[in-house]
């Protein structure tokens, strides 16, 4: 699984863990937790049953075949050959280590318990009960619904950030605006902190200045609360770029004039890539209207 994310989903009352990545399609449900609806005390021997039985095993076996290049059919054709047999057993454990199996995982700890591609555990839960199989995919949808918007809903706000928020931009862009060199006066001032370096990069004053400018007394409000999305994206690289100056025990009248060189030529590129960022919003909404 790419992505390792802890959920739930209630199956009329049931509570079953999901996770994975839901919305593409690559979530694992826990069998633990679904055996527990027909036996809630030794979920783990319903699981076993469940494998023993010859139609188990071949469905497992075909569905490592169609997703899995690296499933061992000669150890799946053995297990196939012995299911149904009354001194047939077969643990999730014993089934993934004999044949590198991906659909099925064991894990231990808070989230511990067997686990199974929803492929799969749809088709164990049908074993189970084809009305609890119901429930389970009702609530899935739900929760892959869920995620879908969540995700949606991140994507817009991160791409939004990242390619600033149009509404906001022009005026802050002309307000902060920055020369890419530093002024003799600016050479000469003494910063205190890493934070007023990177205050400078950017505003061309410290926080202290600042705060003069406006008559505010005290630390607070500080001036990054005022700064617009596309100074905050800005302060990031600066962020990342001043770390690692200091990793090369770059001086600190160097890394500030690296820094303001840097500032300077990113909201440039912000202030003169507007339009395509104003196209690129709308249609954004655009696309969020077409799908609601």
């Amino acid at each position: 699984m790419k992505t390792v994310k802890n959920m739930k989903i209630d199956a009329n009352g049931t509570e079953i863990r999901v996770m994975g990545d839901v919305v593409n399609e690559e979530a694992y449900i826990s069998l633990t937790d679904i055996a527990k609806y027909k036996n809630p005390d030794n979920a783990f021997i319903v699981v076993a049953n469940w494998m023993r039985n010859h139609s188990t095993i071949s469905f497992l076996g075909l569905w490592e075949q169609i997703h899995n290049p690296n499933f061992k059919p000669i150890e799946f054709d053995r297990f196939k050959a012995e299911s149904g047999d009354n001194a047939f057993t077969l643990t999730p454990q014993q089934w993934v280590k004999a044949t590198d199996a991906i659909g099925i995982i064991s894990k231990s700890g808070r989230y511990g318990g067997t686990y199974a591609h929803t492929d799969i555990a749809f088709e164990f839960a049908s074993w189970i009960s084809p009305e609890f199989k119901l429930y389970i995919i009702k609530d899935y949808q739900r929760l892959k619904n869920d995620e879908a918007n969540r995700l949606a809903i991140g994507w817009d706000a991160k791409r939004e950030l990242s390619k600033i928020n149009y509404r906001i931009h022009t005026d802050a862009v002309k307000e902060f605006l920055i020369t890419p060199t530093l002024s003799s006066q600016e050479m000469a001032y003494t910063y205190a902190t890493e934070a007023d370096i990177l205050n400078m990069a950017l505003f061309g004053k410290t926080a202290a200045q600042w705060r003069s400018e406006k008559g505010i007394s005290g630390k607070a409000p500080n001036i990054r609360d005022f700064a617009s999305a596309e100074e905050l994206v800005v302060l990031i690289n600066l962020e990342d770029t001043n770390a690692d100056l200091i990793r090369q025990e770059v001086p600190k009248i160097e890394r500030l004039k690296i820094l303001r060189e840097k500032a300077y030529r990113q909201l440039e590129i912000l202030k003169k890539n507007q339009e395509t960022i104003k196209v690129l919003k709308q249609s954004l909404i655009g696309d969020r209207r077409k799908n609601n």
